[in-house]
């Protein structure tokens, strides 16, 4: 078998109104991603998605593009899509970072490579370690008022673990965490995500005065740039750190791992290049003695289920204790799906079909297929 094209299809969704999210990045209120298709000559084909951030990741819906035709296309074609290893190491080697662009070719490539065996991807990721996935949903950094309707409504959807977005307004994200620990009761996990929105002073005076509300962890609270002031941090707060915008590379982790003030790693597909440099990551975590978490840029349907394959297939991911971030789907108004993901709340499963075991929806995809031709900034 071997691959005879790479299509990008540029898209644009937009997020349900009512549910556009803010965190320190910016406001989220449409999704400029590429969708990837890889053709064979076997008639087989395989998807991926790139989940396009410029604020965070530096990437764009036509640079993706540009590097999948330019770059990547040439150095593929001809190739066997089976040999996932062989296709990361000349993609690597073609071009530094944009993990995202480069987790979309390697996604679809191991949905290729599970239609050519006919098995579901956590069956070449090592089998099915867990079915049921805890899930959390996130409340964006609002004022009181969609603060209180939102996490009303996430409960009762039957979320049963919440994510506030802080990092905004240090006396404001105190009181909408507060908001939503009185209406969600004691019983329910509450984290938070600042978005490396504090500085270290700032966390070093927040997350004390967060410790009363029980928070089951503080993500990516201060900025990405050195990981030893996590070390700083850990000695004024009881709250498990976790490591987000500060952890890209397998470089990163092994940082992070020595400097030891984190517990917690984020991991997923997209931020680190595919599937294959998480699992690595994991990995990584493992052998430091700390757990992984799975967050999100909110993906479409595509790259939530090479994410659902992933956290199915990993014990590392330890969604038991830290519910994970299956909610792109939640937010926009289409997945792009023929038949939509089971993500619950309060439990997601992955699917059991062949390869990531999803199918486009052609006409949501034409519908918003994106044809302006530029990248719209947008916040994570």
């Amino acid at each position: 078998m071997k691959i005879t094209r790479l299509e990008t299809i540029p898209v644009c969704v937009p997020l349900k109104p009512g549910l556009t999210t803010k965190t320190a990045h910016g406001e989220h209120v449409d999704s400029p991603y590429v969708i990837v298709r890889i053709h064979t000559d076997e008639g087989l084909t395989g998807l991926g998605e790139a989940t396009l951030s410029p604020r965070w990741s530096g990437e764009t819906s036509p640079g993706c593009v540009a590097v999948i035709q330019g770059l990547f296309a040439p150095l593929l074609i001809g190739q066997d899509p089976l040999n996932i290893t062989v296709a990361n190491a000349k993609m690597n080697s073609a071009l530094r970072n944009n993990p995202f662009t480069k987790a979309a070719v390697e996604m679809a490539l191991w949905d290729l490579a599970g239609k050519f065996y006919n098995v579901p991807c956590f069956q070449l990721l090592g089998g099915r370690f867990r079915k049921d996935l805890p899930v959390k949903l996130v409340i964006g950094g609002f004022d009181i008022e969609k603060t209180t309707e939102l996490t009303k409504q996430f409960l009762a959807w039957g979320a049963r673990c919440l994510k506030v977005k802080v990092g905004i307004d240090p006396e404001a994200d105190l009181q909408r965490v507060k908001t939503v620990r009185e209406l969600a009761g004691p019983d329910i996990p509450i984290g938070i995500d600042a978005n490396q929105g504090w500085s270290l002073k700032t966390a070093i005076r927040m997350l004390p005065r967060l410790e009363p509300l029980n928070i089951l962890f503080a993500e990516q609270p201060i900025r990405g740039d050195d990981p030893a002031d996590f070390n700083s941090l850990r000695k004024h707060t009881s709250i498990p750190l976790m490591a987000d915008e500060s952890l890209f590379t397998t470089t990163d982790a092994r940082l992070l791992a020595r400097q030891g003030g984190v517990d917690l790693f984020s991991v997923y597909p997209g931020k680190h290049g595919g599937l294959q440099a998480a699992q690595r990551i994991c990995c990584i975590a493992s052998a430091a003695g700390k757990l992984c978490s799975m967050g999100s840029n909110l993906e479409l349907g595509v790259g939530t289920a090479a994410m659902l394959h992933l956290g199915t297939a990993l014990p590392e991911i330890a969604s038991e204790q830290y519910p994970v971030d299956f909610v792109g789907p939640f937010y926009h108004v289409t997945d792009l799906l023929d038949q939509p993901l089971s993500l619950g709340p309060p439990f997601s499963m992955a699917p059991t079909g062949p390869g990531l075991g999803v199918s486009l929806n052609e006409a949501e995809l034409e519908k918003y297929r994106d044809q302006s031709g530029t990248a719209r900034p947008l916040g994570n």
